[in-house]
């Protein structure tokens, strides 16, 4: 439980982490940024780690007055952190095989495979893409995709235009949007707002299946 706290108060401080990582590190900071979006897209064990919300807030920081940090270096080594996480996590699924879903794991679980899958039966191989914008599920669809065997050249052109669209994309929102006042001064309710936004796809998945299990068969 103390880490989980730890690890809630890091996502909605954010902004106070970070900016005393940069303080401390300078451009080490590049380097722990890779560590932890590498680590949660590419360790199938660890979903929880902030990524929509630290992509927003390391472009905000890159963009104040006297950062250390290029946005374009930061954006161009976090695509190849989340390639490579995507890429390792493939890899792991493959090597475990269907084994993974009749085993019980500690730390693997069932639900969140079995949510993956069911969203990758229905959009297919654009799950890759798609998932790079949804918590958990970005880090299960990798793994998901090894399991089932997806050709890994197909896998590979999917993973990098993903990689691309969501590093780009929430890094650019923060260095444009996050220098705002008004963000600034409620930082801590943009990152919610940020979760609450990423987590609602995999809610409306997950709802609309279970409503259908429920409707009884005519």
């Amino acid at each position: 439980m103390e880490i989980l706290k730890h690890i809630i108060d890091f996502v909605l401080h954010l902004d106070k982490h970070l900016a005393a990582i940069i303080m401390d590190y300078g451009a080490w900071t590049y380097a722990i940024l890779f560590l932890i979006i590498f680590v949660e897209t590419g360790v199938v064990v660890l979903p929880f780690l902030p990524g929509d919300s630290l992509l927003f807030a390391a472009g905000s920081l890159v963009a104040l007055p006297g950062s250390p940090l290029n946005v374009w270096v930061m954006m161009g080594l976090l695509i190849v952190a989340a390639v490579l996480g995507d890429a390792l996590n493939y890899h792991i699924g493959d090597y475990l095989g269907p084994r993974v879903f009749r085993e019980n794991s500690r730390f693997l679980k069932r639900e969140h495979l079995e949510r993956t899958q069911a969203f990758y039966e229905k959009h297919g191989a654009k799950t890759i893409i798609l998932a790079r914008f949804i918590p958990i599920i970005r880090t299960f669809a990798p793994f998901i995709a090894g399991v089932g065997t997806m050709k890994y050249s197909k896998f590979l052109s999917y993973n990098l235009t993903g990689a691309v669209l969501w590093v780009v994309l929430l890094t650019g929102a923060g260095y444009f949007f996050g220098t705002i006042p008004i963000v600034q001064k409620n930082f801590s309710l943009v990152v919610l707002v940020i979760i609450v936004l990423s987590v609602l796809p995999a809610v409306w998945e997950f709802a609309k299946a279970r409503g259908s299990k429920s409707r009884p068969v005519a």
